[in-house]
């Protein structure tokens, strides 16, 4: 399937499984090793998403070792993490996570004026990222 990654897990389980010979007469059973799988697929957007937020994040952490910045930017990281605490929740996927995403600029700027966190209009979109990759490894279904 292009755009999307294929995971997979699953749980060993023994059966018995006759053998059988070239002539088409049957040898014996014997035990055989069967994998059952489970496939979850993780789409583009969400991949997308996810390297987005990497990228924030790694941004957001090289403009906090500036001392002038730094309160502004953490307040700005709290109040966006509130926020999306508060819609999403504590139990969730990365694909409802990146559905949140694509609504998040409405309410993260509602979410920083009311905070008055100063300099957010320069900031909204690393914040956010930030915030967005952070809270990510909370996923149900998360893996770095």
């Amino acid at each position: 399937m292009a755009g999307a990654r294929v995971l997979f897990g699953g749980f060993p389980r023994t059966e018995l499984v006759q053998e059988s010979r070239r002539d088409g007469r049957s040898r014996e059973w014997i035990p055989v090793w069967r994998v059952q799988l489970v496939c979850g697929l993780v789409t583009a957007d969400v991949e997308i998403a996810r390297l987005e937020w990497e990228n924030a994040h790694r941004d957001l952490a090289e403009a906090v070792l500036d001392p002038a910045r730094e309160e502004s930017l953490n307040l700005q990281l709290e109040a966006v993490t509130m926020e999306l605490r508060r819609r999403v929740g504590g139990t969730f996927t990365l694909q409802e996570l990146a559905a949140e995403y694509a609504r998040a600029d409405a309410w993260s700027r509602s979410a920083l004026a009311e905070r008055a966190a100063p300099g957010w209009p320069r900031t909204l979109s690393l914040v956010e990222g930030a915030a967005f990759h952070l809270y990510s490894r909370g996923a149900a279904d998360y893996a770095p």
